[in-house]
């Protein structure tokens, strides 16, 4: 590629594990475009309730760059970035009214509404209640946002019902 054909587009960029806002700093820092949608949610936590600032997309935020050699490294050397989101051909641009869209949606204090949608055969782990800790296979959705997890022991299957809220998906595992 030669620099006169290199365009600036938005590019998901995947981040470790909480890391998002040190990702966004880093980012910011170097002088990068970054976008870093954040919603305002109701603690979870059983001894307060305060309303708290998340990631929209926890694990990812969104970074303008014209991906030449020296900006992709200086993206992926940034403490807590994981990989550009992508396909077999390289990273893959996200539109630009999706960008500005999201940027309206997270700009009022309207209610965002998210989710995770999960998938028959999905590795879950439990993150709130009285089941928390335990990992298991999503098996299906109950109604009035309660989920059923099959857990494996000793080669047999017990089943546990939880709210959905309180699942999260497991990262796949490449082999």
């Amino acid at each position: 590629m030669t620099a006169d054909k290199l365009t600036n587009a938005w590019y998901a960029l995947h981040t470790k594990s909480r890391f998002e806002n040190v990702v966004n700093e880093g980012l910011s820092k170097k002088t990068l475009n970054v976008f870093l949608p954040k919603i305002t949610v109701k603690s979870r936590r059983k001894d307060r309730h305060k309303m708290i600032r998340v990631p929209l997309f926890p694990g990812y935020l969104f970074v303008r760059t014209n991906l030449n050699p020296y900006e992709h490294i200086e993206i992926l050397k940034t403490t807590g970035a994981v990989k550009l989101i992508g396909n077999k051909q390289g990273p893959v641009p996200i539109a630009e009214h999706t960008i500005e869209s999201l940027k309206i949606m997270v700009s009022t204090d309207s209610e965002v509404i998210t989710g995770t949608q999960f998938k028959k055969g999905d590795r879950v782990v439990v993150i709130n209640g009285p089941f928390a800790g335990i990992t298991g296979v999503f098996s299906s959705y109950r109604g009035d946002g309660r989920v059923v997890v099959n857990i494996e022991a000793l080669g047999q299957f017990a089943a546990v019902h939880v709210n959905a809220d309180d699942v999260e998906k497991l990262p796949e595992i490449l082999p």
